[in-house]
């Protein structure tokens, strides 16, 4: 998946072995296998040709959304089957930090609060139609129109002047977008209340990085959006191939767009299709896809496969085990904690964190290349991960002492509430592939030797879209819930874990946790040793409260057809940039 569309922020991924995510890199982690590090991030250069079709598979055990707007999906896989023309309108750098090689420029004015961004002569809609102004301000209409009930929506990009008030119905424009050559004008500053650290870098969660067809977008009112086939069957792109065809929840095919600013592209078609996880290894060794992710746990099946170069890199990604602490207010627009919540002990939460191996499930079920990672800030992020935190590691002595202390007294095999009444915590996990279900029966196992009675919401794991669906709508059948970010690439975590983040799942709200998010974005964290202080602190108190655990990440593993040239999952490549993939000669 592309890192260009997690500029908002998030995406989800399905399952708790990680098979889509964002562009990372390919340096190893202290805790993975040495033979995964020897993985390349890219398939040799060769000389390249005009033509042929590429078969890309999508690898889920339930049917794509088909949201295919930017400013509307939240799924991990729609933005997988979408990256073949949602461009982002920002290049970087392998620091994810902007250069002038994208489909815009933007240049950040801390002094003024500005940030001008200029779309380049060229860059022009697949239906030959100019990308202008009035498309990028229409990105941010899109997200903050509550009619759309997008979930892009955040306190971050509401640092925007004016976007606040257009969200809350007050205002029927963005002051905050300062157009100087009209709508039709190439050319936007945006206004800021505060400028942040992380402005210079994509995924900052303040500035937008896409635009949207507001010519053709324009007669469809915000309430239909996102069901209607401008956006669902046939949606423009300003990117390299435009969508030819889609067969809903289940295929792709993407062809040449004739006015990519960079020139045409080399292959003749793209077709993206869904194949369900059990049946990935099967294809790899038959060679029947041209790209085609590796599932961890069937490396030792497919590793040995002619015709093909794996590559790999570690994504900016994690699984994570989150607990059920308060609601979404819609109303108000922001998360409301219950302190009188089941799972508002933090003595409970801890012992049940203490009571997952995952350094054991992973080292069963994926050789190594799956791993558990101790903090909520990837290793990635370099000095912005403190290392000092360790995390939960397998401990059910430790947990079973801390229950013990708390008050969680056992009657027969399970424990009571310290108020007398009986326990029992509904645990909603997705389905996956194979290993999914006996990965998560091996914990709620492990939960048993310390006396918890942790049961499967629904009597089973549940599928993605019901999954998401229950976790957003805070349903009172779920207690804790195994989830999965693919993460932005700046480092800042107030759009996952804010007051006012809807995707704050959790919906835990401390005045610590608030202070902590604020002061790492503060003004006084242009000061570089001062904000990774506060990552570092903010990590302690996340790790110590334990209202979301982080589980593990995983290499991100692809089969590359041989004879393709130009695939490279680095992110000054545009990781992949679909325009640089050819077959060679």
């Amino acid at each position: 998946m592309k890192k260009a569309k997690i500029f908002a922020g998030i995406t989800l991924l399905s399952g708790v072995a990680l098979t889509l995510a964002a562009c990372g890199n390919s340096e190893s982690n202290s805790n993975e296998s040495s033979t995964a590090a020897k993985f390349s991030s890219a398939v040799p250069k060769k000389a390249t040709k005009n033509g042929g079709t590429v078969k890309v598979a999508v690898e889920t055990d339930t049917p794509f959304t088909g949201i295919f707007n930017d400013e509307l999906s939240t799924s991990a896989t729609d933005t997988g089957v979408m990256q073949y023309g949602a461009e982002s309108l920002f290049a970087t750098d392998d620091q994810y930090v902007f250069t002038d090689k994208g489909a815009a420029t933007i240049k950040i004015n801390q002094k003024a609060k500005t940030a001008t961004i200029n779309i380049k002569k060229n860059v022009k809609w697949s239906d030959g139609k100019p990308v202008t102004a009035k498309d990028y301000e229409y990105a941010y209409e899109i997200i903050a129109n509550k009619a759309t009930k997008s979930q892009r929506y955040t306190s971050s990009l509401a640092d925007l002047v004016g976007l606040e008030e257009y969200h809350e119905g007050k205002s029927n424009t963005i002051s905050g977008i300062e157009m100087p050559d009209g709508d039709n004008g190439r050319k936007v500053i945006l206004h800021f209340k505060t400028m942040k650290p992380g402005m210079n870098t994509s995924g900052n969660g303040y500035i937008w990085g896409t635009a949207a067809p507001y010519h053709y977008l324009k007669d469809v009112k915000f309430k239909d959006l996102m069901s209607s086939d401008k956006i669902r069957k046939k949606p423009l792109f300003f990117g390299a191939y435009k969508l030819q065809k889609v067969v809903r929840g289940q295929s792709v095919t993407w062809v040449p767009n004739e006015y990519y600013y960079k020139g045409k592209p080399k292959l003749s078609k793209i077709t993206a299709s869904v194949i369900n996880p059990n049946s990935v290894a099967q294809s790899i060794k038959s060679n029947k896809f041209d790209v085609i992710s590796v599932i961890n746990s069937q490396w030792q099946n497919v590793k040995g496969t002619k015709g093909v170069n794996f590559i790999a890199q570690v994504p900016l990604s994690y699984s994570y085990l989150g607990f059920k602490v308060g609601k979404w207010d819609a109303q108000r627009g922001e998360n409301v904690m219950n302190p009188k919540s089941k799972m508002n002990n933090k003595a409970l939460r801890q012992a049940i964190a203490y009571g997952m191996n995952v350094d054991q499930v992973y080292k069963r079920y994926t050789y190594g290349l799956s791993f558990r990672v101790p903090t909520l800030i990837p290793k990635q992020f370099g000095d912005y991960f403190d290392k000092n935190v360790k995390g939960y590691s397998y401990n059910i002595k430790k947990g079973n002492e801390i229950l013990d202390k708390a008050g969680f007294k056992k009657k027969g095999t399970y424990r009571v509430q310290p108020n007398g009444k009986p326990l029992t915590i509904r645990l909603a996990a997705m389905t996956g592939n194979s290993t999914q279900e006996p990965i998560v029966q091996n914990y709620i196992q492990q939960w048993k030797k310390e006396g918890l009675n942790v049961k499967l919401t629904g009597g089973r794991l549940i599928e993605f879209n019901s999954f998401y669906d229950k976790i957003q709508n805070d349903d009172p059948s779920v207690d804790m819930f195994l989830g999965a970010w693919s993460l932005s690439s700046e480092p800042s975590p107030n759009d996952l874990y804010g007051e006012k983040a809807p995707m704050n799942y959790s919906r835990f709200v401390t005045k610590k946790n608030n202070q902590l998010l604020e002061e790492m974005d503060s003004q006084k964290a242009f000061n570089h040793t001062y904000r990774v202080d506060k990552f570092h602190e903010w990590q302690k108190y996340m790790d110590d409260q334990a209202y979301v655990v982080p589980v593990a990440n995983s290499y991100s593993i692809s089969a590359v057809n041989k004879k393709l040239t130009g695939y490279s999952l680095k992110p000054s490549d545009g990781c992949p940039n679909w325009y640089n993939v050819a077959y060679a000669k």
